[in-house]
């Protein structure tokens, strides 16, 4: 049953603008999977699926889909703006992308990140020092280019 699931959610994501994992779980428990958003999430990360900004909505896309690394393409789709103030780096991301953006982000595991908060278009890096924060404000500027 996990394997039909997981074809179903690919299909799925290769012919709707599948936009959140709640969408996701309507769709399959119609279609009889009985799932919850726990469940989902799981198959999401198991599957490698991302979020992208493509035809002017933010969806569910499949790595191979995106022809690169996959990582780099959500940055390049989603980051509009990196900024720093002092040991800040404030990156403002298109509406509903900045929690994925910022997940990336964490698992760069950059040297001098303290941590990471993400609202819904904003992302707030604490960095170490300044310096930490220039490097991790040129290391994303380098990514989006």
């Amino acid at each position: 049953m996990k394997k039909e699931r997981l074809t179903r959610i690919k299909e799925l994501v290769l012919e709707f603008n599948i936009t959140t994992q709640d969408m996701l779980v309507e769709i399959l428990n119609r279609d009889g999977y009985n799932v919850t958003q726990a469940t989902v999430s799981r198959d999401i990360k198991k599957l490698g699926l991302i979020k992208s900004f493509e035809d002017g909505v933010n969806k569910y896309v499949l790595k191979s889909q995106t022809g690169g690394d996959s990582g780099d393409l959500m940055l390049k789709n989603s980051i509009i703006s990196v900024k720093s103030a002092q040991n800040l780096v404030v990156v403002k991301c298109r509406t509903g992308m900045a929690n994925a953006v910022c997940v990336y982000i964490d698992g760069l595991e950059l040297d001098g990140l303290v941590g990471t908060l993400a609202g819904d278009d904003t992302i707030f890096i604490a960095a170490a020092d300044v310096h930490s924060a220039l490097a991790i404000r040129s290391l994303l500027v380098e990514k989006i280019r």
